[in-house]
């Protein structure tokens, strides 16, 4: 019994360490040109994931679906209860706070970076983790690509590297799939 708990737990640790390696190789260079604060560097994170995709439409149309927070849930399930909290119009801005809930937890975000068409980026911080959740906006022939990564640590980041390593990486995956549908269906 100790030995099948053993092999299980060493399992998930390596699943963790193999996903974080290579989201980081995955990233390069798109994590380089993230404005990571010094708690979230690469080089220090508990939990790093990266994400993108290519959309067959305008930075323009993707950043104004990104800012309209409090529509994520119509459209992605990953994200629920969502509210800008200094703003009546559910929109994300320079100097917005937002909360959300995502794995059925409760986050408060303030945003960080805010450069239209470019870059969104957040920080959420609580006593059982911190987190720096970053978007580029990056134009290419076709339309753009979107990148989303994000940093962590505490005691959930080290809770999620070890058990559930990539649920993340998946939910992140969706999110960016339903943003594609929804950017490209607008374009039309």
């Amino acid at each position: 019994m100790k030995r099948s708990i053993f092999t299980l737990l060493t399992v998930l640790l390596l699943n963790g360490c193999y996903s974080h390696k290579k989201a980081l190789e995955l990233g390069i260079p798109y994590n380089q040109q993230i404005n990571w604060p010094t708690a979230y560097q690469l080089d220090k994170t508990e939990f790093y994931i990266h994400n993108r995709i290519d959309i067959n439409t305008s930075p323009e149309i993707v950043w104004n679906i990104l800012i309209q927070a409090e529509k994520w849930p119509d459209w992605y399930t990953g994200m629920s209860q969502v509210s800008v909290v200094n703003a009546e119009d559910g929109i994300l801005r320079s100097n917005s706070k937002m909360e959300f809930n995502t794995m059925e937890r409760n986050f408060q975000g303030t945003i960080k970076e805010f450069k239209p068409y470019e870059r969104l980026a957040w920080e959420t911080v609580n006593e059982k983790l911190n987190a720096y959740h970053a978007w580029l906006i990056v134009p290419t022939e076709k339309g753009c690509r979107v990148i989303t990564d994000e940093s962590q640590y505490g005691k959930l980041a080290r809770l999620q590297t070890t058990f559930v390593p990539n649920k993340l990486k998946k939910l992140h995956d969706i999110w960016l799939e339903k943003l594609k549908e929804k950017a490209e269906a607008e374009n039309q």
